[in-house]
C-alpha cells in the first residue's frame, strides 16, 4: 500500500498524505479502518508466521493489517527512514525492542534519566534475564565514553529525558557508540519528527510513544520503532507477531488522523509554550524553569543545533510543591492535572525527586546530584496545550 505523496513532499504535506490514498473501490478519501482480524486467501499458505514472506499480503492482523500498515508508512515517511513498526503502547514498543536486541550475556548502557516505565523495565526485569545494565548521563560525553570501554550490545537515549528535559548530543552518542560495536536507540518522543530525526543523525532505531504528540489527542495508546528496512524485519517476527503487543487498528486510525495535524500542533505547542516558560521564569513563586528554548537551559545551544522545535513540555520548581499541587488538583480550571503530555489540552503532574529516584531511577553519588541540579526537590512537568497561553498562565497563577 503506496500513497500517491511526489518525491520530496514538504512536512506538512507529507503528515497529510503519507501512506494514503482513495480507496480503489469506493474511492473514498478518507482513509478506512479494517477491523478484520482475519483476511480470506486465494492459494495455499503456511499456518506458522515462519512460512509468511513479507510480499504475501495480508493473512492475520496479529502479523500485519491494512490500516496499520497505513500508519507505518505515515511514520516512516515523517522521519524519513525506510519503514516502521506500530505496537500497542510506547511501553509495548519499548519492550519489543529491548527483548529483540538484548539476550543473556548482552549488556545495555542507559540513559540514567528516561522515562520511568523504560528505567524500571532495565533495571528490574532485564538483569532477570541475564542482561547487564548501566545508566549513565548521557549529557556528559566522557562519562558515555567511559561506560562503552566494556563491550555493550545496545545504547539507550531519551531525549529530551522525562521528566527534566536533559538533552543528549545524539550524533556524538552514536559516533561513541558504533566505535564501541554498540548499537543506538533514541525515545524520541518529546521532540517528535518534527523537532529531531534521530537516524540523520546516526541512530539505529528511534521510538515513538504514540499516545503522546503524534496522536495528540489524548484518546488512543500507541507505540512505533523506526529504522531500517533489515533491522525491522529481524524485529517484526518475533517482537511484533511472538510478543504479540499489536496496535489496534481503530487506534491506528485514530493515531494517524492526529499525525496529520502533528507540524502544525508542534508549531502551536512550541509557541504556547515559548510565553509560558518566559513568564513563568518571571514569576515570584517559581524557582526554576527549564525549557530547551529558553537562553537559560544549561545546553540551550544544543537543542538550537539538535532541535527544529523546542516542543510543549516545561519542568518548573516551586517552594513546597505538593502543597501546590494539592491546590492544582482542586482549583485548576484550564490545565488538567494528570499524567501523559503532548495532548491538545495542557496537563501538568508534580514529580518528586525522592520517589522518583527511589522507584524508578536508582540514582546516587554524581548522578543524583546531577538530576537535583535539574529537579531540586521535585518538577512539575507541564505539557502546554493548544489552549491560549495567557488562559493557561492565568489558570497557573490562580493556584501558585
Amino acid at each position: 500500500m503506496q500513497s500517491h505523496l511526489p518525491e520530496g513532499a514538504r512536512i506538512r504535506t507529507t503528515a497529510i498524505h503519507a501512506g494514503e490514498q482513495p480507496d480503489p473501490t469506493t474511492l473514498a478519501s478518507a482513509p478506512n479502518i479494517v477491523m478484520s482480524t482475519t483476511f480470506s486467501v486465494d492459494e495455499p499458505r503456511g499456518f506458522s508466521a515462519l512460512d509468511q514472506e513479507g510480499d504475501d499480503g495480508f493473512f492475520y492482523t496479529r502479523w500485519g493489517n491494512p490500516t496499520i500498515r497505513q500508519l507505518e508508512e505515515k511514520l516512516a515517511a515523517l522521519e524519513g527512514v525506510e519503514d516502521c513498526r506500530a505496537y500497542a503502547s510506547g511501553m509495548a514498543a519499548i519492550s519489543s525492542l529491548l527483548f529483540n536486541r538484548l539476550s543473556a550475556g548482552d549488556r545495555l548502557v542507559i540513559s540514567d534519566v528516561a522515562y520511568p516505565g523504560t528505567t524500571e523495565l532495565a533495571h528490574n526485569t532485564l538483569p532477570r534475564m541475564g542482561v547487564e545494565v548501566t545508566a549513565v548521563d548521557m549529557s556528559d560525553l566522557d562519562r558515555v565514553e567511559a561506560a562503552l570501554q566494556e563491550p555493550a550490545k545496545l545504547v539507550w537515549v531519551e531525549t529530551p529525558a522525562n521528566p527534566i528535559l536533559r538533552l543528549t548530543d545524539i550524533a556524538a552518542v552514536a559516533e561513541l557508540a558504533h566505535a564501541a560495536g554498540a548499537e543506538v536507540a533514541v525515545d524520541s518522543t518529546f521532540a517528535t519528527p518534527i523537532a529531531t530525526r534521530p537516524l540523520e543523525l546516526g541512530a539505529d532505531y528511534v521510538v515513538h510513544s504514540l499516545t503522546k504528540y503524534i496522536g495528540g489527542h489524548g484518546d488512543a495508546l500507541g507505540g512505533a520503532v523506526l529504522s531500517d528496512r533489515e533491522r525491522l524485519e529481524e524485529l517484526q517476527l518475533e517482537a511484533t507477531v511472538h510478543f504479540g503487543g499489536v496496535i489496534s487498528p481503530f487506534n491506528a486510525w485514530l493515531i494517524m488522523r492526529g499525525a496529520a495535524t502533528l507540524p502544525l500542533r508542534m508549531a502551536a505547542h512550541e509557541a504556547g509554550a515559548t510565553v509560558v516558560a518566559r513568564a513563568l521564569e518571571e514569576h515570584p513563586r517559581v524557582r526554576r524553569v527549564v525549557y530547551p528554548g529558553l537562553e537559560s537551559h544549561p545546553q540551550h545551544e544544543l537543542a538550537r543545533r539538535q532541535m527544529a522545535n523546542f516542543s510543549g513540555m516545561i519542568a518548573f520548581q516551586v517552594d513546597d510543591g505538593p502543597a501546590v499541587a494539592e491546590r492544582m488538583m482542586k482549583e485548576l480550571r484550564v490545565v488538567h492535572y494528570a499524567v501523559s503530555l503532548g495532548h491538545h489540552r495542557s496537563l501538568i503532574y508534580w514529580l518528586g525527586t525522592d520517589d522518583l529516584v527511589a522507584s524508578s531511577f536508582h540514582l546516587e553519588g554524581p548522578a543524583l546530584d546531577s538530576y537535583r541540579d535539574y529537579a531540586g526537590d521535585g518538577v512539575f512537568r507541564l505539557s502546554v496545550g493548544l489552549e491560549d497561553p495567557q488562559d493557561i498562565l492565568e489558570d497557573l497563577d490562580r493556584v501558585l
